[in-house]
């Protein structure tokens, strides 16, 4: 735990001498009079050195830092655990600030005898000072102990670091607390839904249904559509035109339930291109700045590990005690400002440490009721079905989940197609996977019904799966080994269809209706006739499409009022 929150590039701050270099004698006297050292020179240049030369007394160095307060040790020990530096906002936010003022103005207040924090003491003590040092977003404003002031402490670690009241880490053992009975009222355990949504986008982009179809289709959906796709996408099921890969998208439907989704529990835990936070729905990601998804997300994790295996915990209380010890577990170098983000509820920019919440606390719960629910890894929990989640559990799965192994207790696909005489199809989500992604290769989409997915067997169904290189043969193979009973009726129109194509054709049209034969035959000799259609018989006719307003104008020259049921239509017009 306490690795994950290192800063990883560690330089060699600057020493004693070059910290205190611009500094005056009064601000030099000060620093020795708080270690007891007697300062005998007329100026800074010369007092400088004999300052340094006095602190860096390894046993001097202990005896001043045992004089501190308990929360300025504790300032010197979180910078000792962080390589000696932390950025200025985050290490002022947790103990103080430091007032900035000349030289008159310190000579006249002396901030030194009454300082307002632990980082103004151990300013004026000299064990603290502030720079600029280059991070992966740029330079940025560090707190840090001087480097050979930092060494000097480090020979006495064993009493600084060791202290009994003191962890090795700003995180506590236990983060938050347990959730209420009100907060956990309303249970959702995690499910393997996930693998029957993504079986479904992959079955409806292989057929070739439109993009508006897709996300009405996904608007039951527990998982938002953009997340699914990342996640198809992180595993190579499909292209760069998010088509399915055949063979990926083959070993992924193939696989047991629940290796399937363990690969996609590993996907998410490994990726580094699906971005967590660009994909909270309210959020939106503005500007050139970059986050690192995969180690926020480890970070997260590793807070939700200390929560007791089989407890519901608070999510708020979780997220609460988050801000308070590691609040920065995101933007380690503080990067509040720099980070554009659009707030679609509120219509603002998310910027400065006074929208953590709205940022790294909506992260925080998006993780925990997002992500890891949906694959399997917490169960959550609310007052009431209606509202949002309030708490949260490590599932079941969760263990053999993050391990990299398959859950045991998940349910096989074993259950048969149903094929009605009409020619519906009715499909369980317990038919295996694959074999529901070839059916609707050769069949038109209806929707999902009480957790059942329909299709229906058409004409132009199987025109579309002809054009893609599929025979009528290969469905009724098919439907033949995985249907629980196939009516005839079904194999003869399939058949037909593959000898003779389309024998019945069902249109809208427009019909004329007269009043006696002879009428009929007069239209056909006037100039009505290049309106009209085939006949249905001795008093009636089809009007050609779009062609209706034409012929009732030709009819009101000849002389007969015609009575409409048609609403004509802007082609008419």
């Amino acid at each position: 735990m306490g690795d994950s929150l290192v800063y990883e590039n560690p330089v060699i701050m600057p020493t004693i001498k070059q910290s205190l270099y611009n500094q005056d004698l009064r601000f030099l006297q000060i620093v020795a009079n708080k270690w007891g050292i007697s300062l005998q020179a007329p100026d800074a240049r010369q007092a400088l050195p004999q300052l340094v030369k006095a602190m860096l007394d390894p046993q001097l160095a202990s005896e001043i830092f045992n004089a501190l307060s308990a929360s300025a040790q504790q300032a010197i020990r979180s910078l000792m655990q962080q390589n000696g530096r932390l950025p200025w906002t985050q290490f002022t936010r947790q103990f103080g600030e430091v007032r900035e003022m000349g030289p008159g103005r310190r000579d006249r207040e002396e901030p030194h005898l009454d300082p307002i924090s632990s980082a103004e003491s151990l300013w004026y003590a000299g064990f603290l000072a502030r720079a600029f040092f280059d991070t992966p977003s740029g330079p940025l404003e560090h707190a840090y102990i001087p480097s050979d002031l930092l060494k000097c402490l480090q020979s006495a670690q064993a009493e600084i670091l060791d202290d009994p009241n003191t962890k090795t880490s700003d995180v506590p053992s236990v983060l938050g607390r347990p959730a209420s009975p009100k907060e956990r009222a309303h249970i959702s355990t995690a499910t393997d839904r996930i693998l029957d949504h993504v079986c479904t986008y992959l079955s409806a982009k292989r057929s070739g249904i439109s993009e508006a179809e897709i996300d009405a289709m996904a608007l039951d959906w527990d998982i938002p559509l953009p997340v699914l796709i990342a996640l198809v996408q992180a595993m190579g099921l499909v292209d760069e035109a998010l088509l399915p890969d055949p063979q990926a998208t083959r070993q992924h439907l193939q696989a047991s339930r629940s290796q399937a989704l363990l690969a996609m529990a590993q996907t998410w835990l490994q990726s580094e291109s699906i971005n967590d936070l660009h994909l909270i729905p309210h959020l939106r990601a503005e500007g050139e700045w970059h986050n690192d998804p995969l180690k926020t997300r480890n970070t997260v994790i590793a807070f939700i590990d200390l929560v007791p295996i089989d407890a519901w915990w608070s999510l708020r209380a979780f997220v609460h005690a988050i801000k308070d010890v590691q609040p920065d577990f995101q933007r380690m170098g503080g990067e509040y400002d720099t980070w554009y983000l659009w707030d679609r509820r509120d219509e603002q920019f998310l910027r400065g440490y006074s929208h953590w919440d709205e940022v790294e606390g909506s992260l925080i719960r998006y993780l925990i009721t997002g992500p890891m629910h949906w694959l399997g890894l917490t169960d959550i929990a609310a007052p009431t079905e209606e509202e949002p989640p309030s708490a949260f559990r490590i599932s079941k799965w969760a263990k053999d989940l993050r391990a990299g192994s398959a859950p045991a207790s998940m349910v096989r696909e074993t259950k048969k197609i149903h094929v009605r005489a009409t020619g519906q199809v009715s499909i369980d989500p317990l038919v295996p996977r694959d074999i529901r992604y070839q059916v609707a290769r050769f069949c038109q989409w209806e929707g999902e019904k009480g957790g059942t997915y329909r299709f229906r067997i058409t004409s132009a169904s199987l025109l579309r799966a002809q054009e893609q290189g599929l025979t009528p043969n290969q469905l009724q193979i098919l439907l033949g080994s995985h249907a629980d009973e196939m009516p005839p009726n079904i194999f003869k129109a399939i058949k037909n269809w593959a000898q003779r194509g389309v024998e019945v054709r069902l249109e809208n049209v427009s019909v004329l209706r007269l009043s006696s034969p002879n009428l009929l035959k007069r239209l056909r000799d006037s100039k009505a006739a290049r309106y009209l259609g085939d006949p249905l018989g001795p008093t009636t006719v089809i009007v050609k499409p779009g062609r209706w307003y034409q012929l009732q104008s030709v009819l009101t020259e000849m002389g007969y009022l015609s009575e409409s049921q048609i609403d004509i239509g802007e082609d008419d017009s």
